[in-house]
């Protein structure tokens, strides 16, 4: 468990938390939200410091911090260096005690011969052998191909390179993982399997991410920093935001209860001279607050209020690709492109890690030329476009107001501030050279540039990978807002769902409608995987049984004679089975009785499976019950705790287990019922 004391710190001078207290126990998926600037970063890098971790050390100037002794902690860090090391290596050297002991086993020269048995034994009981598998398995998971486990980290752009730093960090054994923005590098099937990763680790998780719809998937508890307080919420981020918003209500209430008294002491000792309107605003504000009820707290002091001018050009269609192949080096990625733009479009672009959103995004802005097939563009388009490139190639030395006005001709400064300001550049961030400014403040220039423009189109490749929750908020709005046309990619499902009107899945070359929401899609993708996984497990045995065929065939010369006639013989045959005269309905009567017998065994396996799995996860729903008693880990009970953890994870063992039972089954059943 991790205690937190009435702890208070300061850095640069400033005060960051002050009387901080609360707890956080194993298995606890937390969230950890709050405004730029209040701390977070900070709060990571004081339980690094107090567990002996990390490169920047923080000091308590004020209370206690308990983390037991015998924790090890995994961090995600924000930058990967270029190494030669490759990435399977690397991201296996996140599992510090596999990586040593293998280590020591592959150079045995200073090695007794008894060391050797010890490390063989030690190498046993973490389940060394099965190690690589599982690095493999979160590298897919991912988004890396096996092609690339070999190639050295320095061969990877810097976005991959977080998503190697990411699987280095998920390798760890151990029991607090610090992850900040893990989702920002991550496309939308990654980050759906990320969830499933996270929510299947028996480890204290703290995550910072301004993805909403990540959040409400993972964490079962949000730590939210505000205004030198450290609060510790339960439920995920929507019940966060109810529960924030209720005592944001009782607080303006008690506000409003001390103004009217106020106001009423005023009307007395004043005899009603000056302050009569004072009840008259009071109700102004309770009305006020009623019509801003439906929104986020988090927008009630957002400093993000910008909007999307209304262009002053349409025609229909702005952008058409007709029967286009698009690629590069004339290999089609994507054949027969059918994508039009009109003034109402609303298209959220989906697909898999490297299906081909960002190469169709590059069709459509004019970037990448077709192959074949028409591309035409109205006389009147006035493109938007937004894409990690355009906040790269800002001008480095250039302030905001200096980009501005190149845009803006004439306009005066008082207005080019006014509108910087909306998009939160105030004081001396709009005279700050873009060179100095972080991800998130690139990406919010880069935006302000757009708008400016008046496009009556946008397309957006992923904006929000730099954006905190305020500004997502705020962007959300703006585009729902907006009267041009919308071609957006992005993992934000939150975005693409308050946004878009139409979606269009971009898979093995094609672009197609989806038949409904994003969280059908997310229900696609777990089918695709499903199936993958099924076609590799029945394509292996299919190998392995053509491979025991080819064997018994060189043991026996008759067989041997029977699989080489079989395996030469002319396409004719087929014509020839094809003229077969059907089955009489006895015939299959009788056939399908002998398939109902023959994979009868095999059916009665999947049952008991099925069956097993479903009281595995009864037990598993009343253990967690169990564990969510706060009692429970009081000093007192610390052996109780430890009795249902240990039955925990053992029965998470047990239902992985026959979860892999179930497939292998079914997949057998397949191939029988094939056979027919």
């Amino acid at each position: 468990m991790i205690e937190f004391k009435d702890v208070g710190v300061r850095r640069d001078g400033r005060e960051l938390f002050a009387g901080a207290s609360f707890q956080l126990h194993p298995g606890h998926k937390v969230g950890l939200t709050g405004n730029n600037g209040t701390g977070k970063s900070t709060l990571f890098a004081l339980l690094l410091t107090q567990m002996g971790k990390g490169d920047t050390e923080v000091t308590l100037d004020k209370g206690e911090v308990s983390i037991p002794d015998s924790w090890h902690v995994a961090h995600m860090a924000q930058e990967v260096g270029a190494s030669d090391q490759t990435a399977i290596d690397y991201v296996l050297s996140g599992d510090e005690q596999w990586y040593e002991i293998n280590a020591a086993l592959n150079d045995l020269s200073s090695v007794s011969d008894e060391q050797i048995g010890v490390l063989h034994q030690q190498f046993d009981e973490i389940d060394g052998y099965r190690t690589p598998t599982k690095a493999a398995q979160i590298m897919a998971g991912l988004g890396f191909n096996t092609s690339q486990h070999e190639l050295p980290v320095s061969g990877f752009s810097g976005g991959w390179r977080m998503r190697l730093n990411l699987a280095k960090t998920l390798m760890s054994r151990a029991d607090l993982m610090l992850l900040d923005e893990p989702t920002n590098h991550l496309d939308l099937d990654a980050i759906l399997w990320l969830e499933t990763w996270i929510n299947a680790y028996t480890g204290l998780v703290i995550v910072i991410s301004h993805d909403q719809a990540f959040l409400d998937a993972t964490v079962g508890h949000i730590l939210h920093v505000e205004q030198q307080k450290i609060t510790l919420y339960t439920g995920n981020y929507q019940q966060f935001i109810r529960t924030r918003h209720e005592r944001m209500a009782q607080q303006q209430q008690a506000f409003e209860k001390q103004e009217a008294t106020r106001a009423h002491l005023d009307d007395f000792i004043r005899r009603f001279r000056a302050k009569a309107s004072k009840a008259k605003q009071a109700q102004s504000r309770i009305k006020q607050l009623e019509r801003m009820s439906e929104l986020s707290p988090m927008m009630a002091d957002n400093p993000f209020s910008f909007r999307f001018y209304e262009p002053a050009n349409m025609s229909s269609p702005l952008i058409e690709l007709t029967h286009a192949d698009i690629g590069y080096s004339e290999t089609p990625l994507l054949r027969d492109a059918n994508v039009q733009v009109t003034p109402d479009t609303r298209i959220g672009l989906l697909g898999m890690n490297g299906a081909g959103k960002s190469t169709l995004i590059k069709a459509l802005v004019g970037e990448l030329k077709i192959l074949s097939g028409t591309y035409r563009v109205s006389d009147t388009l006035k493109l938007g476009y937004f894409n990690q490139h355009q906040m790269d190639i800002l001008d480095a030395k250039a302030t905001p107001i200096e980009m501005l006005r190149r845009l803006a001709g004439k306009t005066s400064d008082a207005v080019l501030r006014s509108f910087l300001g909306s998009f939160d550049f105030r004081g001396d961030r709009i005279d700050t050279p873009s060179e100095l400014f972080s991800g998130g403040e690139r990406a919010r220039l880069t935006l302000a540039l757009i708008v400016w423009q008046r496009p009556n189109v946008l397309v957006l490749d992923e904006p929000t990978n730099h954006l905190d929750l305020q500004m997502r908020q705020a962007l959300t709005i703006a585009l729902q807002g907006f009267k041009g046309a919308v071609v957006l990619v992005s993992h934000d499902r939150e975005l693409i769902a308050n946004v878009c009107d139409e979606l269009y899945l971009v898979h093995d070359g094609q672009i197609d409608e989806f038949d409904g929401d994003i969280s059908d899609y997310g229900k696609w993708l777990a089918e695709k995987r499903k199936q993958e996984n099924l076609q590799d497990k029945s394509s292996s045995k299919k190998k392995s049984k053509k491979e025991s065929k080819k064997f018994v065939s060189r043991e026996t010369g008759n067989s041997q004679v029977t699989n080489q006639v079989s395996n030469t013989a002319p396409d004719n045959t087929s014509k020839s089975n094809t003229a077969t005269p059907a089955l009489s309905k006895e015939e299959q009567r009788k056939l399908a009785a002998e398939q109902r017998k023959r994979t009868a065994p095999i059916r009665r396996e999947i049952e008991e499976t099925e069956k097993a799995l479903a009281k595995i996860e009864g037990q598993l729903a009343t253990l967690e019950e169990k564990l969510a008693d706060t009692k429970l880990y009081e000093e007192s009970r610390k052996a109780d705790l430890l009795v249902l953890l240990n039955e925990q994870t053992a029965l998470q063992q047990q239902h992985s287990d026959n979860e892999e039972k179930l497939l292998l089954s079914m997949t057998t059943l397949e191939e029988m019922e094939a056979e027919f």
